[in-house]
This record gives C-alpha cells, structure tokens and sequence, in this order.
C-alpha cells in the first residue's frame, strides 16, 4: 500500500505578539492560511521496524533531526507500532523561509500515517502530537484559514470565502527563528488580529488589507533590509500588499488578479531567484 499526502506552506496574514508567558514562550494571536504550494509525503510499508526517509532535497536531513522522522517516530513509539516504513519527502516548499515547510511536513506524516496504520486519530488527538515537535504543526494538522492563539497550540479554522493570489518571493538568505524571538521587546508593532479576522470572515478584502501586519517584521528587517526592498518593489509594482510571513524571510504580495499577481513575478524574477504564483486555498 502507498499512501502520498500533500503537505501545503502557509502564510501569516496577521502575526501579533501578545507579550510573554510564566513558562518562557511567548503568547502570539495570528491569522494564517494555506497556500498552493506543497511538499508531497509519500508512505510506504517495509520489513523490519525501521523508519527510512528519503527525500529529493540534499539539504534535508534523513535522520532523526528531521521533523518527519520525529512525526513518525512519535507515532510508531506511542502506539506501539512493530512495522516498518520508508518516507519520501519530496520538497518544493523553500527550506527556511518563514513558509512552515518543516511543521507542514510533520503534519502531513502524521495524518498520512494515522491513516496508514489504521489509527483512527481525531484531528484533536493529531493536534496535540504534533504540538510535541512543533508550535506550527497543530495549524498545520488542519489548514486552511484559521485563528491560531497561544503558543500555537489553539487552532480554530474560520470559514473565509476571500482567495487571492499570492506571489512569494524568497531572498537567498535564511533567519533564524529562535534569534528572532529572542530580540522581541516592548517597542515592536502590534496586529489587530480580531479586526483582521472579522474583516476576512466577512469577506471585505479591502478591511483585511488594512489590518494585515507581522510584529516580527521590525526585529528582523534590521538584521535583513533586503526584505524591505523586496516589500517595497512589490508595493511599486502594484501589489494589493507585501507582508512578511512568519519570523522570514520570505515576503508574500496579494492580489486580486491573476494578470497582476503575473506582472508581479516578472517584475520580481531579476530580483530574486525563488519566486512563486499561488493561491490561497
């Protein structure tokens, strides 16, 4: 039996840090959503009872250091399964990009192994392991447009009817994540997340623009202008808006048309090497 599970980037239409928790972590409210730009999981059973990952990226690790191993692994060692399985990973999304590549990909093992071994997990149950390896994965469980509070772990999908295009564009450098919470203080921006969702439930596009914000732009932009360069040729050319997503780096632009959303990539083409067109879903 071979069982492939797509495994979609998201972005972050709104990203607003709270302030910090007792425990260390820090309280974030976010609007995210699901774009058309996927990874593939596929699944395969083996003899024995090892976990093989294997991936069309020689940047990705095989090993336990890759979140998919760990997705697996936790799921084999928790239910105590005694089979063996070979994991292909086949990576489109960019690798530390702000896209949630890595959480994605967690996700998806976990759903497509919950079906392979017969598990019958709820998407509650999968959320709350997948919080085990990863802040984004419980999002990342279920897609699409969603609140998400805490520290990621609160997730409630949101029926928005609004679908843009979406025109990533990644610079050739990455950020790390950890560096960049770790820089967080009082003077960052703040997001309006319940103008913003009440803006996309309603589907006003306009209002959702104007709400839009990431309060993680400010502390990495200084450590990386080239991404207000690259929000700023968006904007030039006609983006609706240019955001941010995540901690970075990559920057997404929206747009009504999809004749726009093409001059946009064009435009940006002699800018940066990785640039996509896609849609939210």
């Amino acid at each position: 039996m071979l069982i492939i599970e797509k495994a979609p980037a998201k972005i972050n239409l709104g990203l607003d840090v709270v302030g910090k928790r007792n425990d260390g972590y820090h309280e974030l409210s976010m609007l995210m959503a699901s774009v058309d730009l996927n990874d593939y999981i596929s699944i395969s059973e083996i003899e024995g009872d090892d976990i093989i990952i294997e991936s069309n990226s020689h940047r990705m690790p095989v090993n336990e250091k890759n979140d998919v191993y760990k997705a697996a692994s936790l799921l084999k060692e928790r239910y105590a399964i005694q089979s063996g399985v070979k994991i292909l990973l086949e990576k489109r999304i960019p690798i530390c990009a702000g896209l949630g590549g890595g959480s994605t990909d967690a996700a998806a093992t976990l759903r497509a192994l919950n079906r392979f071994w017969n598990l019958e997990l709820s998407c509650e149950k999968l959320q709350a392991l997948g919080f085990e390896i990863g802040s984004d994965v419980p999002y990342c469980i279920q897609g699409g447009y969603a609140a998400v509070s805490g520290k990621g772990d609160i997730v409630e999908p949101l029926a928005v009817s609004i679908s843009p295009w979406v025109v990533l564009v990644k610079p050739d450098f990455g950020i790390s994540t950890p560096t960049v919470f770790k820089a967080i203080n009082t003077s960052i921006s703040r997001v309006n997340i319940s103008s913003l969702r009440a803006a996309a439930e309603a589907g006003d596009y306009q209002q959702m623009l104007h709400y839009m914000g990431n309060s993680l732009e400010d502390i990495t932009i200084i450590r990386k202008p080239f991404i207000q360069k690259i929000k700023d040729r968006l904007l030039k050319c006609g983006a609706d808006t240019a955001l941010m997503t995540g901690s970075g780096p990559t920057v997404f632009a929206l747009c009504q048309s999809e004749k726009k959303a093409d001059r946009l990539v064009n435009s940006m083409k002699g800018f940066c090497r990785q640039v996509y067109k896609v849609r939210v879903l």
